[in-house]
């Protein structure tokens, strides 16, 4: 289950330190992943070290003249054990991907995002770790993709693993409770990526809990 912290305010600064420590003492046989700002990232690293946390994006670019765009080897260096890529609020092209993918360590966990299974199938034929399916409309609100559209789900799973078998699927888009992270993996998934079911939750430890309470 990888919880994408995004900007929200209940998870950047102290509040996404708050959040990764309570992550950490989630007692459970899933693996939980938190998907930090960079900016917080090394805070993150140092606060819950037993955590597995990851950058919520890093660029295909190295050291020298690069204003703007994340080094890998930075978020590395601060503790970053995968990336998010091509999200739906941080579109990049398949070049950027595949890019990426050449540089950064083989053991170093990528998960590209895709809107439909179309381009779900096209990432997975670059190889990252995971292809996580999120339909752009559901991202954000009430209603999970594994209730709106379990088609797709089943549809990018099966793609996905037709294209390449080494690469896991996740889904996205309103999961916020452990019967949708159990439907999801009856769709054929590896897991979950989600943010604001966590983030934005009254009690994000109650909802930790709950989401992973049928695994």
């Amino acid at each position: 289950m990888v919880v994408n912290f995004k900007t929200y305010q209940e998870a950047h600064g102290a509040s996404a330190v708050s959040l990764a420590r309570t992550m950490e003492g989630i007692e459970t046989n899933a693996r939980l992943v938190a998907a930090v700002s960079p900016l917080d990232l090394a805070q993150v690293v140092q606060a819950a070290p037993n955590l597995e946390v990851w950058c919520q994006h890093i660029d295909p670019i190295g050291f020298g003249s690069n204003t703007g765009w994340i080094n890998p080897d930075t978020a590395i260096h601060w503790g970053a054990t995968g990336t998010l890529i091509n999200h739906a609020e941080h579109k990049v092209s398949l070049e950027h991907v595949a890019m990426l993918l050449d540089q950064v360590p083989e053991d170093f966990q990528v998960c590209a995002c895709a809107a439909d299974t179309d381009e779900a199938r096209a990432l997975a034929a670059l190889v990252p770790t995971y292809v996580a399916v999120e339909p752009p409309e559901l991202i954000g609100g009430d209603v999970s993709v594994t209730s709106a559209d379990p088609g797709i789900v089943s549809r990018t799973a099966d793609a996905v693993r037709e294209t390449d078998e080494r690469v896991g699927v996740l889904c996205g888009a309103g999961v916020k409770t452990g019967a949708d992270v159990e439907m999801a993996v009856e769709l054929g998934t590896s897991g979950v990526l989600l943010a604001s079911g966590v983030t934005k939750a009254a009690d994000q430890e109650d909802s930790l809990k709950d989401l992973v309470s049928l695994l």
